[in-house]
């Protein structure tokens, strides 16, 4: 075998011994009309179970050998960023369930036979117009390939992702490849590994930088080698709702069509961008259900459909002569539209008997006509009633994902008298919940709300300026340090537990989008400037720390770095100052921040500039407990971000051609590829028999040269591990310490050292410590007694 499973023969053939086992004793169950072929396994699709042993205490045994633990859990839980599973059952409910009528015609169409038996056809595209059924097409070809792999004795394995354009949680190419790799993980725990190796070195960012694509890319194509798999089935839905780096998406799935152990099916509506792309690729099938031969099974399966939802439509139960009628408006109406059928039904809901016929003769057979109707229902209603309305619509509209009922009620200005359940419910058919949180019930709705004059008189601007304007107040209003109500200032992110009631549930949206919709206003008036010099002064560090609790620090930091440049374009010189300065405090402390949160008010205060306004701002939050602090640099210098993790001199540094990345030569006998942009470590080359004392890219920036080697970077394996090697320091009469980059209380990390304060040497007498930093300075830091 190749690539990394070299490294691990007792797990290889620990798995490959157990597969055999299994396959000897197991005989085939699957019937000969199955939709995939079959052979004998080396590796059984996981997420049936088969060939994996949950042991206890946290770890998972594949074959009796390899075990996956509390470093692998944490893996796949930062990489999960949706659960495409869970994705696929609240569209499915909120369709009222997936018919099987309604999509069995495709499984018996020549293209998907094409695709699926031969292995030439590799790309099977699905386009359409809105509301003609693709997701619900593909939710069914889902459920039939999985029920055949679960039959199958063949090591196949099916992932899926369905975008949407209203959540940025799942509106780009890396959330898709994001969640395409936590469904693979997730059934094949073994294929864990391609991820650990990188995340041992970057962590959470590994996902989440600005190079998260080209490592999650890497990743997946990694894995695609793994020879104990012989097919991969990816199915991605809506397409057309990838809104960042679709382009980019294409282009690699354009590539693994190469291989003839990748096949894709893909859906999305009629877009010139797309089309031109797939036909770069020679396997690909073009399924247009516009096409005559395919709308007229479209629109039987429509009629399926119409027949059942009359079925459950209360009103008309025991009459057969209406629903007679019913079904024939419906049938002459529809024009073979999933969603035309689906928003009239949820309109008859409320309906008397004797109404219907009246409504239906009233609604129009198209769907934007549908939805100018639905907007002059809302228009007619009372003053106060069409304000709530025109309010929560525009907030939903507007909003970067879909929000909570307690986030949008505050977001939309609701006062507390007024259930939003109510007003969403006055809002008609446009918007749709589950499990407490708002949906637009399609993205053909969102359309055509975004432009409607309606919601927005002026433009979509103001609104995003109303939105970051209730985003301060209620942030300013809310937070407070120590939200958490967390004893110790040096405590770890991962230890802190999440309080049953939640205070910062309310504003989780606010903290992260507010710089967002601040710049997509495109405007700052003087009020609003006022608003953000006085949040910047009074609540930037509580914000921090509410960042690091909810995790959403890496949002926050790109959010302050296009606030910075966004401010730059207006003539506030004070206001400019003062978000560069909170922007250069937060790159320059992010890492402890993220990982401590209370050392916002901690090291961040005491090793901060002595010019720095958030220093000054929050003179008050510092320690009382350290009563002698280290005479910090008068001013920010020229380092924007510290890169840790050589434990020796470094000797060498060097930048790719491309500026992206950054490699480092040490006397720890290791090189180590950096991100530039982000900070996070790509690769620790470690091997070498002396110390490293020059590196540099070749020009095309695919080879390294060190003064011990030449190193083409797509070989290198993954083996370096970054081992904590820093030795404590205390003084067995006192009870504080210095351990690697803590200063240290009754073995508490109580204050982290900035990379320039790390000692050399160190020195502990009672209560002081003397720290003889690597930059030559001697720094001296008192605590009190308690």
């Amino acid at each position: 075998m190749d690539g990394i499973f070299k490294k691990r023969p007792s797990d290889e053939q620990a798995a490959d011994l157990a597969a055999k086992t299994r396959s000897e004793k197991r005989q085939a169950t699957a019937t000969s009309d199955s939709l995939v072929d079959r052979r004998e396994p080396d590796l059984r699709a996981g997420h049936y179970g088969i060939g994996i042993q949950n042991v206890g205490g946290g770890s998972i045994s594949i074959g009796g050998d390899a075990i996956f633990g509390d470093s692998h859990t944490q893996c796949l839980k930062d990489l999960r960023s949706t659960d495409p599973r869970d994705d696929k059952k609240r569209i499915q409910d909120a369709k009222g369930g997936l018919l099987k009528d309604s999509y069995r015609w495709i499984l018996e169409h020549s293209d998907f036979i094409r695709w699926r038996d031969d292995p030439q056809s590799r790309l099977l595209w699905i386009k359409g117009d809105p509301g003609k059924g693709k997701t619900m097409l593909l939710c069914g070809i889902i459920d039939e390939l999985e029920r055949e792999l679960k039959l199958n004795s063949e090591a196949r394995i099916l992932s899926f992702f369905f975008c949407q354009a209203t959540d940025v949680r799942i509106n780009n190419a890396t959330a898709v490849l994001r969640g395409l790799i936590y469904l693979l993980v997730d059934q094949q725990p073994i294929l864990i590994s391609y991820v650990q190796k990188k995340y041992d070195h970057a962590g959470q960012q590994l996902f989440e930088d600005v190079n998260a694509w080209v490592a999650l890319s890497d990743i997946l194509s990694d894995i695609l080698q793994d020879s104990r798999l012989h097919r991969f089935y990816f199915i991605i839905d809506a397409l057309d709702e990838c809104e960042s780096d679709l382009l980019k998406l294409l282009e690699f799935i354009i590539r693994t069509c190469s291989s003839s152990r990748v096949k894709w099916i893909l859906s999305s509506r009629n877009r010139d961008d797309i089309d031109l792309m797939l036909r770069r690729t020679e396997s690909r099938t073009r399924l247009g259900l516009e096409l005559k031969e395919n709308a007229e099974k479209i629109s039987r399966a429509v009629d399926t459909y119409i027949s059942r939802r009359i079925s459950e439509l209360a009103t008309v139960k025991g009459n057969q002569l209406l629903q007679n009628q019913v079904g024939d408006i419906m049938r002459y109406k529809a024009q073979g539209t999933f969603l035309w059928v689906a928003l009239v039904f949820q309109e008859l809901q409320n309906a008397r008997s004797w109404e219907i016929l009246d409504i239906l003769d009233e609604i129009p057979p198209n769907l934007e006509k549908l939805y100018r109707r639905m907007i002059q229902h809302i228009q007619r209603l009372q003053r106060k009633r069409l304000d709530l309305c025109r309010s929560v619509l525009s907030t939903v509209i507007a909003a970067y994902r879909p929000l909570y009922l307690e986030e949008l009620a505050i977001l939309s200005g609701l006062p507390r008298s007024i259930p939003t359940e109510e007003i969403i419910d006055i809002c008609g058919s446009f918007l749709t919940r589950r499990d407490n949180i708002v949906y637009v019930v399609h993205q053909s709705a969102k359309d055509f709300l975004s432009t409607n004059i309606f919601l927005f008189p002026s433009s979509i601007y103001e609104k995003h300026h109303a939105i970051f304007s209730i985003s301060l107040q209620v942030i300013s209003r809310t937070l407070h340090r120590n939200m958490y109500d967390v004893r110790n200032p040096g405590y770890l992110i991962q230890h802190i537990k999440t309080p049953q009631t939640d205070p910062l549930a309310t504003v989780r949206y606010a903290c992260i989008y507010w710089a967002d919709h601040l710049r997509d206003a495109d405007k700052l008036d003087t009020e609003s400037g006022i608003e953000l010099s006085r949040f910047l002064c009074e609540r930037f560090l509580y914000w921090l720390e509410a960042l690091s609790l909810l995790r959403g620090l890496p949002e926050g930091v790109v959010s302050m770095t296009k606030l910075e440049a966004f401010l730059r374009k207006r003539n506030d010189p004070s206001l400019i100052e003062l978000v560069y300065d909170a922007y250069r405090f937060m790159l320059q402390y992010r890492w402890i921040i993220e990982n401590a949160p209370l050392q916002a008010y901690v090291s961040a205060l005491i090793f901060s500039p002595i010019r720095s306004l958030i220093r000054r701002n929050f003179k008050q939050e510092q320690p009382d407990w350290v009563t002698i602090k280290p005479t910090p640099e008068v001013d920010w210098n020229g380092c924007l971000q510290n890169l840790e993790g050589h434990n020796h001199l470094v000797n060498s540094v060097a930048f790719s051609p491309d500026g992206g990345r950054l490699a480092s030569a040490s006397d720890d006998r290791t090189i180590k590829l950096w991100d530039a942009s982000s900070g996070a470590c790509l690769q620790t080359l470690e091997g070498h028999s002396d110390r490293n004392n020059s590196v540099a890219f070749l020009p095309d920036g695919g080879s390294i040269v060190t003064d011990c080697n030449y190193i083409t970077l797509d070989c290198i394996p993954n083996t370096g591990i970054l081992v904590d090697t820093l030795q404590k320091s205390r003084n067995s009469i006192c009870n504080y310490g210095i351990s690697g980059d803590w200063c240290v209380w009754e073995d508490q990390n109580v204050l982290w050292l900035p990379p320039n304060y790390r000692p050399a040497c160190s020195a502990v007498a009672l209560q002081t410590i003397a720290i003889g930093c690597r930059s030559g300075q001697i720094c001296v830091i008192k605590f009190s007694k308690n």
